[in-house]
């Protein structure tokens, strides 16, 4: 089976909860793909926001040149954010860790602001800091950037195609924001897979990913739209009643991926 795998879609999220985009190539580093959350917003106590407590925020597009972050929304003006950091440093939260970020400044914070409606901060990940990965699942020194938790989601094709033959109207697959699509397996086929080798890079199946309120959220409106998450209930509850969609990945080795690579099983 594995010779007919192949990776069919990347995709990185420069800011946490805005907007990612599709990548034909994307390149891995001690964190992950480069620059995926490498930007994330917070609010007046550093603790990190998300669509999950703003829909708002799956409206704000997100573009990466050589010098600049640009963000772009609805009946806003562009903004270009420049990549070098160095900003005051400041203590922030994601979920249960506690690390050091630095303040983009203060033209940045005023955009997100006015358009969210809500005070916040747009915050940067320093180059010398190290977020661990939990060790329940990861090697020490293994890192991920401001991610929930792991620094790769791998979703199959096939998983999304059953989810939407049960759904009255089909979802992209941009809705579970993964970093890897695998086509060629069957519905689930990736819960099943413990490690994987696409190209030269050997990656581990280590957690399968329990879904928040986001795949419920339009990407194109913002709007909660669809019964995704109310289907998913229906067949991918788990015993702790959470709902299971995709699995986190760790890589072993830093450097490129591509689309059309093949992908295979190794365990």
């Amino acid at each position: 089976m594995s010779e007919h795998l192949v990776l069919s879609a990347l995709y990185r999220y420069p800011v946490k909860s805005l907007r990612g985009q599709s990548c034909e190539r994307l390149r891995l580093g001690p964190r992950g793909p480069l620059h995926d959350r490498e930007w994330m917003l917070v609010d007046a106590e550093g603790r990190f926001l998300t669509q999950r407590q703003m829909p708002r925020m799956a409206l704000v597009d997100t573009e990466l040149t050589d010098d600049a972050l640009i963000l772009r929304a609805p009946g806003m003006p562009e903004l270009r954010v420049p990549r070098e950091a160095g900003g005051e440093r400041l203590p922030v939260q994601v979920w249960n860790d506690r690390c050091e970020a630095e303040a983009v400044g203060p033209e940045a914070d005023a955009w997100l602001s006015d358009f969210l409606g809500t005070e916040c901060r747009l915050v940067h990940f320093p180059q010398d800091q190290v977020r661990q990965v939990d060790p329940a699942y990861a090697r020490p020194g293994e890192q991920v950037g401001f991610a929930d938790g792991f620094p790769l989601l791998l979703i199959s094709q096939g998983s999304l195609d059953l989810l939407n033959r049960k759904l009255p109207e089909p979802v992209p697959m941009r809705r579970f924001r993964p970093n890897l699509v695998v086509r060629g397996c069957e519905p689930h086929a990736e819960d099943r897979w413990r490690r994987i080798r696409i190209g030269d890079i050997e990656l581990r199946v280590v957690k399968p990913c329990s879904r928040c309120p986001i795949p419920g959220i339009d990407p194109d409106t913002g709007e909660r739209r669809g019964r995704v998450l109310e289907t998913l209930m229906t067949y991918r509850r788990g015993e702790d009643n959470k709902i299971y969609f995709g699995q986190n990945v760790l890589h072993d080795a830093e450097g490129e991926l591509a689309v059309g690579m093949p992908v295979e099983i190794l365990e």
